[in-house]
């Protein structure tokens, strides 16, 4: 690996920010932002509720809605990847900004999880709820059921299993979006609506050919998502397992909460992820985005290639590439 040594990311020592971070630029303050270059037209749906009057938590799960309904994604929703019995299962969490939360797990047949995640938040005392029980849970409440497999993740799986290697790549999700084959991973969005109140939502297939039952960051709150109206909001994306080792997303509001900006705090995060686990994180790729109440937007990851969706209050969106640890 390329970049800064380890000895000095073991040692503490800070990085510069890519230039094309966020920390210092002025721009409009952002009222959504979302992962990869997937979450623009996310964006553009979230976008529209808000001048709609809708308000954020009924953004956020419009955006999410868009990316679980791509068939050409093949990391959230219908067109996902399955595990490697050939099974696709979905995860998905929401939240407002006043500890209201409801995540779903290994959810199978419904295409729109952040949706189900919603009603377990609203109908339900719970915050989680898991296989099958998600799945009754859904059909309860009217959900339909799909099937999530396309051919075309079904061949891909059929190719997977004549070497099952699993070997995840840094950056597919948009090397090969649209169309192609990811190996993992999440759309993760965050909104401002007119009032300032905030909301998060993250969903997302899981990684490709994982083993049965296997639950990554995305679904639980802190670690894929976190969402504080007195501070902002923080999602995650990449090695959901690395995310879940930091509880990433609070790692990132409680840095905000202390006075970081939004870029600084996801920096935090991923040289403390890399101190911790060293050489182990060598080929992976973990990324951290957060919005302020301020609309303040910032992103940082491990390695380079992670890019995020930032819209303003008149609808502008633009790509910007996160500053990474290592080059």
């Amino acid at each position: 690996m390329n970049g800064p040594s380890r000895r000095a990311v073991l040692a503490g020592a800070a990085t510069a920010t890519a230039a094309t971070g966020t920390r210092g630029v002025d721009a409009p303050p952002a009222v959504l932002v979302s992962t990869w270059d997937f979450g623009a037209p996310a964006n553009a749906a979230a976008h529209a509720v808000r001048k709609a009057g809708g308000s954020a938590l009924d953004m956020v799960e419009a955006g999410a809605r868009i990316a679980e309904a791509d068939v050409t994604n093949a990391s959230v929703g219908i067109g996902g990847f399955p595990d490697r019995e050939g099974r696709v299962t979905l995860d998905a969490v929401i939240m407002n900004g006043r500890g209201d939360m409801g995540s779903v797990c290994a959810l199978e047949d419904i295409v729109h999880a952040a949706s189900v995640a919603r009603r377990v938040m609203e109908a339900t005392p719970h915050v989680i709820l898991v296989g099958e029980g998600a799945r009754a849970f859904a059909l309860e409440q009217g959900f339909e059921t799909s099937r999530l497999l396309t051919p075309e993740a079904e061949a891909a799986w059929r190719r997977w299993l004549e070497t099952a290697d699993y070997a995840p790549r840094a950056n597919s999700e948009n090397a090969d979006w649209p169309g192609g084959a990811s190996d993992h991973d999440t759309i993760g969005i965050l909104g401002r609506d007119a009032q300032g109140q905030m909301a998060g939502a993250c969903t997302t297939s899981g990684m490709a050919f994982k083993m049965r039952g296997r639950v990554g960051d995305s679904p639980i709150p802190g670690a894929g998502l976190s969402v504080d109206d007195e501070v902002g909001a923080a999602t995650g994306t990449g090695v959901g397992e690395d995310i879940l080792r930091v509880s990433g997303a609070h790692a990132v509001v409680e840095a905000m909460r202390a006075g970081l900006h939004p870029e600084a705090a996801c920096q935090r995060v991923i040289e403390r992820l890399a101190r911790l686990r060293g050489d182990l994180v060598a080929d992976h790729q973990v990324a951290l985005l957060a919005l302020d109440r301020q609309g303040r937007a910032g992103a940082f990851a491990l390695r380079p290639g992670f890019t995020y969706a930032v819209t303003d209050a008149i609808g502008e969106t633009r790509l910007v590439r996160a500053g990474s640890l290592f080059s």
